[in-house]
């Protein structure tokens, strides 16, 4: 890692993480069902860049097949992925203090081999998720474990290693939380669930999520977004989606449906990622004369 690289901080939300990125979350920064939101669409969006998720967890979660349940969400890629090898769980215990002690080389050895199996399988990267509770189970003194965070830059100079290491306020307190947070270039934040419509002058931005538990509230937001004054003519709107964590095929084809919708000469300039801006023009979108996809930054998220 670059010292101009380690030098940034960063708050960005799951689907503004680059790759190579090192970060943190904690509670402070999710609530409720948190950190499975996040992980979810994490998990969702690296799956369909083909790059491995391996997902560590605490032995008192959720069981693995509980885990597949829930980011499958009914489409049963999660579950293929698993019998894959492309999706793979694990406990932290097993990964960070197998024989009931914290060794820092190994763990970081550990994380070096996931990294060169992944290449060797044949994925793009690895997207690693580990529950650092661990470490609270055990009573790992404080500057051990800072120094473990600072000691794993190296993992990060190859850009396809991705990281998000998990919090729980509860444990490690506020004081060595904030700590942590410092020793992270990136901190994850979690988005609202349902989709939130801010206006900017051009149209509007929806961040959050678009998937079925959320679907009728996206529908409405894209309609808020796209409706304009005057609507027996054309119009130009820009529909800004960088910050949506997640999209699946049938609301993506709803905003396809809404931009056809509107009058002859109108247009629906849409600003996303990378893999949004794919399900789009797979779904057909070059062929609504209405719409304009415009991928910027990061690649947004989508499945």
């Amino acid at each position: 890692m670059s010292s101009e690289r380690s030098a940034e901080r960063r708050i960005v939300s799951v689907d503004g993480l680059r790759l190579g990125d090192h970060a943190c979350m904690g509670t402070a920064d999710v609530t409720g069902d948190a950190p499975w939101a996040v992980f979810t669409a994490y998990t969702r969006t690296s799956l369909a860049r083909r790059e491995k998720v391996l997902l560590v967890m605490d032995p008192d979660d959720l069981t693995d097949d509980e885990v597949v349940t829930l980011l499958d969400g009914g489409s049963g890629r999660a579950a293929a992925a698993r019998d894959s090898g492309q999706l793979v769980l694990r406990r932290n215990t097993e990964m960070y203090v197998p024989d009931g002690r914290f060794e820092k080389q190994r763990t970081i050895d550990a994380y070096r081999s996931e990294v060169d199996r992944s290449y060797a399988e044949g994925w793009s990267g690895l997207r690693v998720t580990a529950d650092m509770s661990w470490a609270a189970r055990v009573g790992l003194d404080q500057e051990r474990l800072l120094d473990y965070e600072a000691s794993v830059a190296p993992l990060f100079a190859d850009p396809l290693f991705t990281a998000i290491c998990w919090y729980d306020r509860r444990r490690f307190g506020d004081e060595l939380t904030a700590r942590i947070a410092r020793a992270h270039p990136v901190r994850v934040v979690r988005l609202p669930d349902s989709p939130a419509v801010t206006g900017i002058p051009e149209g509007g931005r929806i961040a959050g999520t678009a998937e079925p538990g959320t679907r009728p509230d996206f529908v409405e937001a894209l309609r808020e977004a796209l409706d304009h004054p005057n609507d027996s003519g054309p119009g130009h709107v820009v529909l800004d989606l960088r910050d949506l964590c997640f999209m699946e095929a049938h609301c993506a084809w709803q905003l396809i449906t809404l931009a056809s919708s509107l009058p002859p000469g109108s247009a629906v300039t849409v600003r996303c990622g990378e893999l949004l801006a794919l399900v789009l023009e797979q779904l057909g979108a070059a062929r609504v004369p209405q719409l304009v996809v415009r991928v910027e930054g990061e690649a947004g998220a989508a499945g």
